[in-house]
């Protein structure tokens, strides 16, 4: 496997932590009206440059 979306994978998956969920800026926005976020900060990847990744950390209430 090779491309862009493997190399995003492979880094976020070397820089993540522990019990937390990391995702990319496009499914932050997809869930951002669901879920909460925490902006991580920009992660190197190779062939795309920065991104700026961010936590989920939890569902939104209802009300």
């Amino acid at each position: 496997l090779w491309g862009d979306t493997v190399n995003v994978a492979s880094r976020m998956e070397s820089q993540g932590a522990a019990d937390k969920i990391q995702v990319t800026p496009t499914v932050y926005e997809k869930l951002a009206q669901q879920y909460t976020f925490e902006r991580r900060g920009a992660i190197a990847v190779k062939g795309k440059g920065k991104i700026t990744t961010y936590w989920l950390t939890g569902k939104k209430s209802l009300l």
